[in-house]
């Protein structure tokens, strides 16, 4: 029997985030907002954590490199989608969001084709906005959640995800373009 390695522990708490998934969705579909705000503050904090052990300990590996950003992308799109369905929030936000990953996956997909891969690395404004998305949706959850009313705050955060999302989809498409000499 093979003993999993220490060294695997960031890779099998992104593989647990992404597994976390399908479970928040279930519940948010059902209006169980408690037990889906709790399973989402646990993917939103096993993000930093993995992050956090793979760098502290020299810990990252490549199958990490696709694994993180994988559950990433399916914790906060799956999210924004489910929140729009079940219209708790504008569906144009859910839009933006899975819009923008799927221009920077595309992209990425376009560059491995035509063999002249980019070399992927989280630019500052891509941690800000992924940040923003996840703390928003968070509180969006939570005031689900615990009947608390939804304030001014709303709004003023929506846009700021909004404009954290556009300015992250340009920094991303015009490194792109760069590397592909367009």
């Amino acid at each position: 029997m093979r003993i999993i390695h220490y060294r695997s522990l960031p890779n099998l708490i992104s593989l647990g985030r992404l597994i976390l998934v399908p479970a928040i969705i279930s519940m948010i579909a059902d209006q169980r907002w408690r037990e889906a705000c709790i399973l989402f503050v646990i993917a939103g904090i096993s993000d930093a954590i993995d992050g956090w052990i793979a760098k502290t300990f020299d810990w990252r590996s490549e199958l990490g490199s696709y694994l993180d950003p994988l559950a990433d992308k399916a914790l906060i799109d799956s999210i924004y989608v489910s929140l729009a369905i079940v219209g708790v929030i504008p569906a144009t936000i859910a839009i933006l969001v899975v819009a923008r990953d799927l221009m920077i996956v595309g992209a990425f997909m376009i560059s491995v084709v035509l063999r002249k891969p980019v070399k992927v690395r989280p630019l500052m404004i891509s941690k800000l906005n992924t940040l923003a998305q996840l703390g928003f949706a968070a509180l969006v959850l939570g005031v689900k959640a615990f009947g608390l009313p939804s304030g001014p705050w709303f709004d003023g955060l929506l846009y700021c995800v909004a404009v954290l999302t556009l300015a992250s989809t340009a920094a991303y498409m015009l490194q792109w373009i760069r590397h592909m000499n367009l």
